[in-house]
């Protein structure tokens, strides 16, 4: 699990959002069984390939934790971000650190579970979702099912996986760039044939 580091209370851990207008910001995250945030190297990567695709795009964080990937994308100019979590402490915390930031506008919490969410929400029509639920619930099919309503057209998806065992995606997607660690391994999608929101003519980065 990773922990962030510097003078958090007691039972309190920390990460930190790497770039955007909240660069170097530590967020306060309860240190609950299972978590466990994204790390930094991980994160760096993923927006680095994400970079071009951020700016006014609707994300949507499914099983949020720390929210790192939520807050990440808005810190770097997504439009807005709805985070997704079925802990309370985690939810709660969540939005104390929405709070301190300023971001309520932009970015909103709910508690509860994410199938049920996904089941019950209105259509979000969102550009790009992350999906890093607990490795030993086996979530990942359950939701990539449900996740259609919810796209926007050319939509974007992070998926998060033990190293060496990545889940199956439907017809539809195409994998853009996959990385992995000793712990993990991560990748993003892309809708095929479809392109997102100011993305008609920018060419693919190498």
């Amino acid at each position: 699990m990773s922990r962030g580091q510097g003078k958090a209370p007691a039972g309190v851990g920390q990460v930190r959002i790497i770039g955007g207008r909240w660069r170097n910001t530590r967020l306060e995250v309860p240190q609950v069984q299972g978590l466990r945030p994204t790390s930094d190297r991980v994160r760096e990567t993923l927006f680095n390939w994400l970079m071009p695709k951020l700016p006014g795009a609707k994300v949507l964080d499914l099983f949020a934790g720390s929210g790192a990937l939520g807050l990440e994308a808005v810190s770097r100019g997504a439009a807005s971000a709805q985070l997704v979590e079925r802990d309370p402490a985690l939810a709660a915390a969540l939005r104390g650190v929405v709070g301190k930031l300023g971001a309520a506008e932009q970015v909103q919490v709910a508690q509860g579970d994410a199938v049920q969410w996904l089941d019950s929400a209105a259509p979000a029509q969102v550009d790009l979702v992350f999906l890093d639920p607990p490795f030993a619930a086996g979530l990942w099919e359950q939701v990539i099912a449900r996740l259609p309503r919810h796209l926007a057209p050319g939509a974007w998806l992070y998926v998060e996986a033990p190293s060496g065992a990545s889940p199956r995606l439907p017809a539809g997607w195409s994998l853009h760039r996959e990385g992995s660690t000793r712990d993990v391994s991560y990748a993003l999608y892309r809708q095929a044939a479809a392109t997102l929101r100011g993305d008609m003519n920018a060419p693919e980065p190498a």
